[in-house]
């Protein structure tokens, strides 16, 4: 069972790797880019599920800080000095380092409550950044910011789709090894016991808002890293990357792909912007199937689809 479980991995890793290869040699250089995207989803969701999943807190804000990382990229495109502003190695932890803060700053309000009404301030949260965005006409406002290029790499050209595509691979398996770590430190078991009872890990004297205020700062700056890199993917930023309905695209992600589950995250992206991409050239009501499907999986597969494989939550 050990050796199946560790051979999951790799086989998948190796898929991904040879998955440009493969498209190249069928024609087919457009799904290079759309794997690209599939993956930045799939670290976007990963990172909603380190708190859904893992700690218990449904946020519908989580798309404020995967536009904030978003931002952060545009700008300093815009305003850094020429070179600068396009280097990944300067943009892109920054991208992390806002998101990271502005997911503290409101963590520590919005954590302050429970159930339904973090869900609504969460969501009040991420609407009033929002409306900031919209209303910052130097910076495109409504109509968004155009990047000239993507970011620089020394030694790699992120202009080529499938350089770009391996450099997110990178990023998002080492995401992907962190969250493992992560989940399986003292630090996860705790979280997992705050979600399951947080009055006895408080009775037992655990500091139960540090853990979760350290898990949403944790996982805010995973969701800005994912905005930084679709920034790059699109050449475009733009407010609608912080609606809520980012927040709740990313939470039926969470959903399908398995709910505390680590590869839960790319199942649920991989199979929503699949159904999107396939559906959408028929019809553009592609929605209603996809809620049929996600009825299924509540039913047939509550643990989502990443449950149906072996391996530890």
């Amino acid at each position: 069972m050990r050796l199946r479980r560790h051979a999951w991995p790799l086989v998948a890793l190796a898929l991904a790797v040879a998955y440009p290869l493969a498209a190249r040699a069928l024609g087919q250089e457009f799904y290079v880019g759309f794997a690209s995207r599939v993956l930045i989803m799939a670290l976007f969701a990963s990172s909603l599920n380190l708190l859904v999943g893992m700690g218990g807190m449904v946020s519908l804000g989580h798309a404020a800080f995967y536009g904030a990382g978003a931002y952060v990229v545009g700008i300093a495109a815009t305003e850094w000095p020429a070179g600068l502003g396009a280097q990944a190695l300067a943009a892109w932890p920054l991208a992390m380092a806002v998101s990271g803060a502005l997911a503290l700053a409101i963590g520590a309000v919005c954590l302050r409550t429970r159930g339904v009404y973090f869900i609504m301030i969460t969501l009040a949260f991420a609407q009033m950044i929002y409306y900031v965005f919209v209303s910052l006409k130097a910076y495109g406002g409504d109509d968004g910011l155009s990047l000239a290029k993507r970011s620089t790499l020394p030694g790699l050209d992120l202009g080529s789709d499938t350089a770009f595509y391996y450099t997110v691979l990178v990023i998002f398996a080492a995401a992907l090894v962190a969250l493992a770590r992560l989940g399986g430190s003292r630090f996860g078991a705790a979280l997992g016991g705050i979600r399951d009872n947080e009055a006895r890990m408080e009775s037992l004297g655990f500091p139960t808002y540090r853990f979760k205020l350290a898990a949403f700062a944790i996982g805010g700056a995973l969701a800005g890293l994912a905005g930084a890199l679709m920034a790059n993917q699109n050449a475009f930023v733009s407010p609608n990357m912080m609606h809520w309905e980012q927040s709740g695209v990313a939470l039926v992600m969470v959903i399908l792909g398995g709910l505390g589950r680590l590869w839960g995250g790319f199942a649920g992206a991989a199979l929503y912007l699949a159904l999107e991409e396939l559906l959408s050239g028929f019809t553009g009501h592609w929605q209603i199937v996809l809620g049929a499907v996600l009825l299924l999986v509540v039913f047939f597969a509550p643990r989502g689809i990443a449950g149906l494989f072996p391996g530890k939550p």
